[in-house]
């Protein structure tokens, strides 16, 4: 299961500028998420534009989902100190 912090930089990333496959710094990855949630008025916004691809285009959708989630836990990994959503921890 995925934790909401990551979601929601996964779901602004998605919504981002950046090239699906492209492989940015962590610092690059940042400035998108930070353009992205501005642009989309907040993580709410950035969620709309993906439910939006989702229902529209899901073949290109879900590769980019898959991708976004890969770098934004790259940039981020989870540490065992920290819960997941939908465990015990």
């Amino acid at each position: 299961m995925t934790d909401l912090l990551t979601a929601a930089r996964a779901e602004a990333l998605f919504s981002s500028d950046l090239v699906t496959g492209s492989e940015p710094t962590r610092s690059e990855l940042t400035d998108a998420i930070r353009r992205s949630i501005r642009r989309n008025g907040g993580s709410r916004g950035c969620a709309g534009t993906l439910a939006c691809a989702y229902g529209e285009r899901p073949e290109t959708a879900v590769p980019r989902m898959r991708w976004a989630l890969r770098q934004v836990l790259a940039a981020h990994p989870r540490t065992a100190g920290h819960p997941v959503r939908g465990t015990d921890a």
